[in-house]
């Protein structure tokens, strides 16, 4: 079957103004839409960044396609090798470690892998869990994802959220999540305020949440010496602790005397980093995200190597709309060893791009789309909404600090492990 026409949408949907160590989410959040538009009409989705500089990536690869299989994965490898071998996708936030060459051919691979999976779905009338040998679990659980938040944009625009900045408070949009989605697990977005601050935090969610998973991460915010003392008033609570502090090296050091294991999505992004990062010992927990580390099949190749070594499996969430919750929901349920509650910014999010119905969250789960493909289908009005709203909102990269320097002023200067 043969790729006819590539499509690519960039699109941007509200964001609140969620705070963390580089600033706070600007008013909108960026993606990209991709429809892979193949022979008898079959279109296969997907989902990424919608920076500028992706996006010129991606639009390069797209020029490519159009007269290959979509069956041939190892053919869009190699195109993606060769048109963008050497380059380096840069972000602004800084919320996802490092970027190398080898990581930008991923993150562009895995946006049109995970099309042509969905496409490869919908011409054989099978899910996508399927194409990746089948479900080991039905539904795939997800942890609720706090974060400290201002109350309202520069603009004035609010949310039901409102103000988060107190222990309180977070305990309350605790309850929110909980009662609504049924979380049964609980994450908070730490590194915003003195690391005394978000231990009480953690330890009132403990108090109002008996015998929840707890996980902080402070995308390491923290120098080792700090991640120790953490790592220590916080033993016996906390599930793991994700990114403490920067690097393989300040990571090993806190692993080796902290209770609990550490994860990380930040210290360890691609395939190069995994021999050191094993060899010392840094990590007890990856956190996986099909985006960046090459799409769906290479997830379920890395889970193997973490399995090999006792490392567990988990999964990032960057704010996204509903054609990657659906992958994401479609590798997990396929990957026996991803047994962590993934992430997922859901509940952040007021609009998609998707018909709805599909993807429902109950008892803190989402149960597999049991639709060919990803199980998901385009709603052409709401995309077009969304790309409405990417033109007029201006923004073409995500960039937390710049606009925290609107709300703090200009000394400000995003948290490298200065607690």
């Amino acid at each position: 079957m043969k790729i006819r026409e590539v499509v690519i949408t960039p699109v941007a949907f509200a964001d609140p103004p969620l705070l963390n160590v580089m600033g706070v989410h600007e008013p909108y959040a960026l993606r990209s839409i991709l429809q892979l538009v193949c022979d008898d009409g079959v279109v296969g989705l997907g989902e990424s960044y919608g920076d500028a500089t992706f996006l010129d990536q991606a639009r390069r690869i797209a020029a490519e396609l159009p007269g290959e299989d979509v069956f041939n994965l190892p053919a869009l490898r190699r195109i993606v090798d060769r048109v963008l071998g050497g380059e380096v996708f840069t972000d602004r936030h800084g919320l996802t470690g490092g970027f190398t060459s080898s990581k930008t051919l991923a993150t562009v691979y895995g946006f049109f892998e995970v099309a042509m999976l969905d496409a490869q779905g919908h011409y054989l009338n099978r899910p996508v869990s399927d194409l990746l040998g089948g479900k080991a679990r039905d539904e795939v659980d997800f942890s609720a994802y706090l974060f400290y938040k201002f109350g309202e944009h520069l603009d004035g625009r609010g949310d039901e959220w409102g103000d988060v900045r107190t222990a309180e408070a977070l305990v309350g949009e605790a309850r929110t999540m909980v009662d609504r989605y049924g979380f049964r697990s609980i994450k908070l977005k730490g590194g915003v305020f003195p690391p005394e601050q978000e231990i009480e935090a953690v330890q009132a969610l403990a108090d109002a949440f008996p015998g929840y998973p707890l996980r902080i991460d402070p995308n390491g915010g923290w120098t080792p010496a700090t991640g120790i003392r953490v790592a220590r008033e916080l033993a016996g609570v906390l599930e793991y602790l994700e990114d403490p502090t920067p690097g393989i090296e300040g990571m090993a050091e806190v692993a080796a005397q902290a209770q609990m294991p550490l994860a990380t999505n930040m210290c360890v992004v691609c395939l190069d980093h995994l021999e050191p990062a094993l060899r010392a010992r840094a990590i007890g927990v990856l956190l996986s995200d099909h985006h960046f580390w090459g799409g769906l099949r290479d997830t379920q190749a890395l889970s193997m190597t973490c399995q090999a070594f006792g490392v567990g499996l988990s999964m990032h969430s960057n704010s996204h709309l509903g054609i990657s919750l659906a992958a994401m929901v479609h590798v997990a349920a396929a990957t026996p060893h991803l047994t962590y509650a993934c992430d997922t910014h859901w509940p952040w999010k007021d609009t998609d791009v998707i018909e709805p119905g599909v993807l429902e969250f109950r008892g803190g789960a989402v149960r597999v789309p049991e639709g060919p493909g990803l199980g998901v289908r385009l709603d052409q009005d709401a995309l077009a909404r969304a790309h409405e709203d990417y033109i007029r909102c201006g923004q073409t990269k995500r960039d937390d600090t710049s606009y925290m320097k609107r709300f703090a002023g200009n000394d400000f200067e995003p948290n490298k492990a200065r607690w």
